[in-house]
């Protein structure tokens, strides 16, 4: 499905959304202004997104929203490929930037892996939207020209500092997605980590040797203590890019 990933639709017509030309205009050339501008079809995109989703947005559900017929809304998108790559351009574009230009790489780093995480907390849909191919639209560069930038003065080649940053993203991205399924598992069951597991304590206790098992006993009691459940998001986000600067610390400090 063409909402799964990124740069799924026509190139050409795709960047020339996201640049605001036409597919046959120069840059710089504009043509009559049109009744819906790009940037409210993909407001209103996003906020179906966000609400319900990235499954729950079409062609005829933006459609509804902004009052126009969906024939009517494919004479500004393409469709719901190209419609995809406008809205994470957008949610891109809009990405807080809160690197210190002063600070040490370690705090930008730091500080750019926090701001991706904002980002999907604002927008969880976009954890599941495969982005090998981005979108190359304004939003995506100027995102991608801040996040560099926090690694500049490392001595990182610019191999390692584009691999470095892809690094630090993905992390933050498995963080995001875990988080996410942390929440569905508590709407949907009706009860926080530590309520479900006290409800089914009494059935563990039945099946589970702790003879058999003592590593994975001693340890899952201690993390379930400490966390109040199998699993903390914020816990394993704090600890692993920890991990993730330290590992950079080594490879910066061997360039």
């Amino acid at each position: 499905m063409a909402s799964d990933r990124s740069s799924a639709g026509d190139p050409a017509r795709t960047l020339a959304l996201l640049w605001g030309v036409s597919a046959e205009e120069k840059p710089g050339r504009r043509g009559p202004r049109q009744a819906k501008s790009p940037a409210e079809i993909a407001a209103a995109a996003i906020a179906i997104a966000d609400a319900e989703g990235v499954d729950a947005v079409t062609m005829r559900r933006v459609a509804q929203e902004l009052a126009v017929s969906p024939m009517a809304l494919y004479t500004y998108v393409p469709g719901k490929a190209e419609l995809l790559d406008l809205m994470l351009d957008t949610v891109y574009a809009a990405m807080p930037r809160a690197v210190a230009a002063d600070a040490g790489w370690r705090a930008r780093v730091a500080a750019v892996a926090e701001d991706n995480r904002a980002l999907h907390r604002a927008h969880p849909w976009i954890a599941s939207v495969a982005t090998s191919r981005p979108p190359l639209g304004p939003g995506v560069m100027a995102k991608y020209e801040y996040e560099l930038r926090a690694f500049e003065g490392t001595g990182l080649s610019d191999v390692d500092l584009d691999a470095a940053l892809t690094h630090v993203l993905g992390f933050v991205q498995t963080c995001a997605r875990m988080a996410a399924d942390e929440r569905a598992a508590r709407q949907d069951s009706a009860m926080t980590d530590a309520q479900w597991w006290e409800v089914n304590a009494e059935l563990l206790a039945r099946v589970f040797d702790p003879d058999r098992f003592p590593v994975a006993a001693r340890v899952g009691t201690a993390a379930g203590e400490a966390h109040g459940g199998a699993y903390d998001p914020d816990h394993a986000y704090v600890f692993g890019l920890a991990r993730v600067l330290d590992g950079l610390a080594a490879l910066i400090t061997s360039a």
